[in-house]
């Protein structure tokens, strides 16, 4: 099944010639293009949707298989075709009675054990009773990247107001300054060092992990002991000098981005305590039965999705920007960047043949108001359009500061009504007026316009707990699910890693002066021969 992207254009059209602002013109807009679930409100209605337009995208998508790829992820079938696995990121939160199997064995028993003996490391951390040399343990330093940090890091500043355990810190990038940065602010003989590779093989992560252990051996007398691994690969953790005991997997069939739910999660679950991971878990999974079980015209997941395609496939809006009115979301915008670049940042559908037009937008973000004083300029002003998501709580979690809230949503507010209404050349006239005059006055009031009519999207809620965070970002896997399918690509590969990660570890022994540059690109080799030292 196949979507109708022809249907779509002739619905763009139609739409791009609409004023937003004139569609409020009915006095039901907001509560006809909003949704809301479990206390999580969706509003849509600052877009250039219509009665007719949502209808028909809804139809669209339903006639595209949706409902069939979801249940088929649900059950465990192996939708990831390209690498021949199942999809099952939700079995990570799906509960103590859930029963799902692949290939014929439920996996849910596995994965209870997983998180029941994360759990007790956990409480170990915490309580100290197991502790670094030096005592129980002040610090965390989670090694690991891409989909082994964003999430786990995105999450623990999150929710930062729940943090009664260890101070976490995280390493990606194989820039030395990176690690160094951390470490030197830690002491070795009180820090725990998790290491996060599926495969224990991935490049950065084992250069800093070794750089770690080197650093703690200069004052710990056995650093291995201060380690933990989150790997499928016992034998290779053990190799590095971590035991068994100490070793946390996962399976083939939870992708890296969507992988914070287990062991990935270790070191949130140590900062906010077992029971918060577990409301953040309950979170997520009141979100996958939202999905499963709403009709598509109340389906939150289904909706952000089909406003996601309108804006991208319809009316050809090339990026996308998330702004979370939250400071502790500050990671999110990078977190959901990966999630829809690494997932749907695809050119061939899932037949081989080249896609007629992209299947994902560029996402990028940052939060506001930080964002007003900086890139907002273009979002009023820009020649071109991009749609914005906004996120904003109804409360903060300072009560001695609930004016810097109000202020706050004010400002969220005002952007997307800003946005929509901008501000006619007659009124730019009348705000310069008395101060110009002529020519003078015309070029001072065009400076003053703002064409309006840009789209955005609020995603409410009334505050930034555990749950609502696992709602957020199950909220948004299963967005950018809907849209992959739609597309008809495989949102859960991403052999665009690949090529990139092949040719550094070609280039390394160039760079290192130990190969020649023959063969290579005169740029590459004019570069290498620069750069090596």
């Amino acid at each position: 099944m196949t979507f109708d992207f022809d249907k779509l254009d002739e619905l763009a059209r139609a739409g791009s010639r609409l004023k937003i602002g004139k569609l409020f013109e009915n006095g039901n807009r907001f509560a006809d293009f909003s949704a809301s679930d479990d206390g999580i409100l969706l509003d849509f209605s600052k877009t250039h949707l219509t009665e007719e337009s949502r209808s028909a995208l809804l139809s669209m998508i339903d006639r595209a298989g949706v409902a069939a790829a979801r249940d088929a992820m649900f059950a465990g079938e192996k939708i990831n075709r390209t690498e021949g696995r199942a999809v099952l990121h939700t079995a990570l939160r799906a509960g103590s009675d859930a029963v799902i199997s692949v290939d014929g064995a439920d996996v849910m028993p596995e994965v209870r054990q997983t998180l029941a003996r994360m759990a007790a490391l956990t409480e170990a951390v915490r309580s100290g009773t197991y502790a670094g040399q030096g005592g129980a343990f002040t610090d965390i330093v989670n090694i690991g990247i891409g989909g082994s940090d964003l999430g786990p890091a995105m999450a623990v500043q999150a929710l930062a107001p729940y943090h009664d355990g260890p101070r976490c810190h995280f390493v990606s990038n194989v820039d030395g300054a990176h690690l160094a940065d951390v470490l030197k602010l830690l002491d070795p003989a009180r820090t725990l060092v998790i290491v996060a590779s599926k495969t224990f093989t991935t490049i950065e992560t084992m250069t800093n992990a070794a750089s770690a252990r080197a650093w703690m051996a200069k004052s710990v007398n056995d650093p291995a002991r201060q380690f933990v691994a989150l790997s499928s690969s016992v034998e290779r953790a053990e190799a590095f000098g971590i035991p068994a005991e100490r070793v946390f997997g996962f399976e083939d069939w939870v992708g890296g981005r969507y992988s914070m739910w287990g062991p990935i999660g270790l070191s949130l679950m140590i900062a906010i305590g077992a029971d918060c991971f577990d409301e953040m878990l309950s979170g997520a999974r009141a979100m996958d039965h939202h999905f499963r079980n709403a009709p598509f015209a109340e389906n939150l997941p289904v909706l952000l999705a089909m406003v996601g395609l309108w804006h991208h496939q319809g009316m050809g809006h090339a990026t996308r920007a998330v702004i979370p009115y939250d400071q502790r979301l500050a990671r999110l915008p990078a977190y959901l960047q990966q999630l829809e670049m690494e997932s749907n940042g695809k050119g061939v559908a899932m037949s081989g043949a080249s896609l007629e037009r992209p299947a994902s937008p560029v996402v990028w973000g940052e939060p506001g108001t930080n964002g007003q004083h900086a890139f907002f300029q273009l979002l009023h002003q820009g020649q071109q359009v991009v749609p914005v998501e906004f996120l904003i709580a109804a409360e903060g979690h300072e009560p001695e500061m609930a004016h810097h809230h109000r202020l706050l949503v004010a400002n969220c507010l005002a952007q997307s009504q800003a946005l929509m209404k901008g501000r006619s050349l007659d009124e730019a006239r009348r705000i310069v007026a008395g101060r110009f005059e002529g020519e003078e006055l015309e070029m001072q009031a065009r400076q003053r316009e703002f064409t309006g009519n840009r789209p955005s999207v609020t995603i409410a809620y009334d505050k930034l707990t555990p749950y609502r965070l696992g709602q957020i970002v199950a909220l948004y896997e299963h967005r950018v699910f809907v849209e992959g399918v739609v597309c008809g690509i495989n949102s859960f590969d991403q052999w665009g890693v690949e090529l990139g990660k092949e040719l550094a570890t070609a280039l390394q022994p160039v760079v290192e002066g130990r190969a020649s540059t023959e063969g290579l690109d005169s740029s590459t080799a004019g570069l290498a021969s620069y750069l090596r030292t």
